[in-house]
């Protein structure tokens, strides 16, 4: 299997240092804190780490943009059932990766673990149902404007569903927003993120709606690339429409804050912003000067031409690392207090595994690309 003709290099290179960056930010080392800026937001605010899953949306946009001229060319039924398929073995994926490695050490003795536990939103899960739902809407309303007008409403009705239904004291709390209560109401507490020591998802059901806003937009930068190419005015056009979106946001802001994992409509308008700025400064390196020396572009497409089986890679290994034991502690304590944390101390430590583990992830996807397996959904 050989790159289409008609892909755009700098897309690609967008969407391997999207997974790049999302590895070295999920999995810092042990033994001490990450860098401020290699951490989410406590609750309202950003820093570059909130960045990076909204981008992996945007690129999901922008592979639909691809995929929408051969949709032309099917039936209805045919686009459909391609469309939840995929969605739902993303979905599938994202679940059981949860629920890996599906046992636990209690008291030296390993027990099953039971489905009452098991998260079940996330990551990949959000990345499916944003896909379908953003398919389905290019799909069947064929008007730009129209598409448009669905993106605004999504963006704005989510803030007036977080008014109306959430606590009217606090509607963009943690466990006060509609959000939480809807999560609560249909999966249970047992079945949500765990990780803020409370029962609340970051990738809830409702919150869903304005990260599907993401995959659009993104999906209308892919098609404005190819219909206008890798000229100056597409450039300039791309960075304005971002620089205006990004003082919506900032506009917004000061009604609804910005933030990752309450997914605000500003936090949206905010990220495509900075994606499309970042986009249209990779066309004009990479497309137009040219900019290549050492070949800089393959280290990221090596990993974007696979992406979902290197981020996939990236969570399960991760959890090997921290099931296998030496003498007392995990291998993942063992490698970070004996080596990364002894060679230098601290937030750099930490970085310095992440990095290296990333590169380890990296390696594989090299031996996929170079044994030209690019594992599809």
């Amino acid at each position: 299997m050989t790159q289409k003709p008609d892909r755009f290099l700098s897309l690609d290179v967008f969407r391997g240092m999207t997974i790049c960056f999302m590895i070295i930010v999920n999995t810092p080392g042990s033994g001490a804190a990450p860098f401020a800026p290699l951490e989410h937001a406590s609750w309202f605010g950003f820093t570059p780490t909130d960045l990076v899953f909204p981008s992996f949306l945007f690129a999901v946009g922008n592979a639909m943009s691809f995929t929408s001229s051969k949709f032309a060319q099917m039936s209805t039924g045919s686009v459909l059932g391609k469309i939840f398929k995929r969605a739902f073995i993303i979905f599938l994926l994202g679940y059981l990766m949860y629920w890996f490695p599906f046992f636990d050490r209690i008291d030296g003795v390993w027990t099953f673990r039971p489905f009452s536990g098991t998260r079940v939103m996330g990551v990949l899960q959000r990345i499916a149902l944003c896909y379908m739902f953003a398919s389905l809407i290019v799909y069947f309303v064929k008007s730009k404007r129209a598409v448009i007008i669905i993106s605004i409403l999504l963006l704005v009705g989510y803030q007036v569903l977080l008014l109306l239904f959430g606590d009217p004291a606090a509607p963009y709390g943690m466990l006060t927003n509609a959000g939480t209560y809807l999560d609560k109401f249909i999966l249970g507490d047992g079945h949500l993120y765990h990780g803020e020591r409370v029962a609340f998802d970051p990738e809830g059901i409702l919150s869903t709606l304005p990260a599907i806003v993401n995959v659009i937009c993104g999906y209308f930068v892919g098609k404005f690339i190819q219909e206008k190419g890798k000229s100056y005015e597409s450039i300039a056009k791309l960075l304005l429409v971002g620089c205006l979106f990004l003082f919506i946001a900032l506009a917004w802001n000061m009604n609804f804050p910005i933030g990752k994992k309450l997914w605000t409509s500003p936090f949206t308008l905010l990220t495509v912003g900075l994606d499309m700025v970042i986009i249209s400064s990779l066309i004009y390196v990479v497309e137009v000067l040219k900019w290549n020396a050492l070949n800089w572009t393959s280290f990221f497409t090596t990993v974007g031409k696979n992406p979902l089986a290197i981020y996939i890679l990236s969570e399960i290994l991760i959890i090997a690392f921290w099931m296998v034991p030496v003498g007392k502690v995990s291998f993942f304590d063992w490698i970070n207090h004996s080596v990364y944390q002894t060679i230098a101390p601290g937030a750099i430590g930490s970085l310095l595994f992440a990095i290296s583990y990333m590169l380890i992830c990296w390696m594989v996807g090299k031996i996929l690309d170079n044994r030209k397996i690019y594992i599809r959904v």
